[in-house]
């Protein structure tokens, strides 16, 4: 029987957006450089809690030097990034998952094969994990046109990722017992008619981040078949 890949899970407790980016282009470098030397890849998931932050995908000319210093004026810092999806918003209460991974070790092989294929894979899975995890609450998430996990017309996991030859970055933002006053500020992922809620929304009690994080990582665990440790 094969043994499992195994996946390091870097935990970053509350930390701001750039120095957690900088983890990320870190870990991306270190698995290329693995890749290129015949190594184990080390994969990682890094999950981190972020102080409120907008943050904007490649399209980020749809958002002006005016609008940065409005959504600033608010109390939240802003950051132009180059994973997919349009603007968001990260903060308090609100698990952020970064999977830092050399999808050749997990994707179908014929996935693999082209990128398109296995990030198309890549992002099915994770919405797969956050409908299971969901759903372990009593909670009905489903999928839509566009990329996350949502509850009726309101989305309660974001999602953006980033590829480099197969090597992802960037990943997902679900809503435990977030403030959504925050969202109001802009137009969600640039969907318009849609809302954002959490799990501590639909449920009427108080869900952490904490709790979810374990039952995050055992969905993580089985979906990629993998098994998560987590770094001292």
């Amino acid at each position: 029987m094969m043994n499992k890949q195994l996946v390091s899970v870097l935990r970053l407790g509350r930390m701001s957006y750039l120095p957690a980016l900088a983890v990320q282009t870190k870990l991306v470098a270190r698995i290329q450089a693995n890749i290129a030397q015949g190594r184990e890849s080390g994969n990682t998931v890094v999950l981190v809690e972020h102080p409120p932050v907008y943050t904007t995908g490649m399209r980020t000319r749809e958002y002006s030097e005016d609008e940065e210093r409005r959504l600033r004026a608010l109390g939240a810092d802003f950051v132009r990034t180059n994973r997919g999806g349009l603007i968001t918003f990260h903060g308090p209460g609100q698990l952020v998952a970064y999977p830092i991974l050399n999808l050749r070790d997990f994707a179908p092989e014929a996935a693999t094969r082209k990128s398109l294929l296995g990030m198309k894979w890549y992002i099915n899975t994770l919405e797969q994990i956050i409908i299971d995890l969901c759903q372990d609450y009593g909670v009905t998430g489903t999928r839509s046109p566009h990329t996350g996990v949502w509850v009726g017309n309101n989305k309660i996991c974001a999602m953006g990722v980033h590829n480099s030859n197969l090597v992802t970055s960037h990943g997902l933002a679900l809503n435990c017992n977030t403030d959504l006053s925050w969202f109001r500020n802009i137009v969600p992922c640039g969907i318009h008619d849609a809302g954002v809620t959490s799990l501590s929304e639909e449920l009427s009690e108080q869900v952490t981040i904490a709790e979810v994080s374990e039952k995050f990582l055992k969905k993580f665990s089985d979906a990629f078949q993998c098994e998560c440790k987590t770094l001292l």
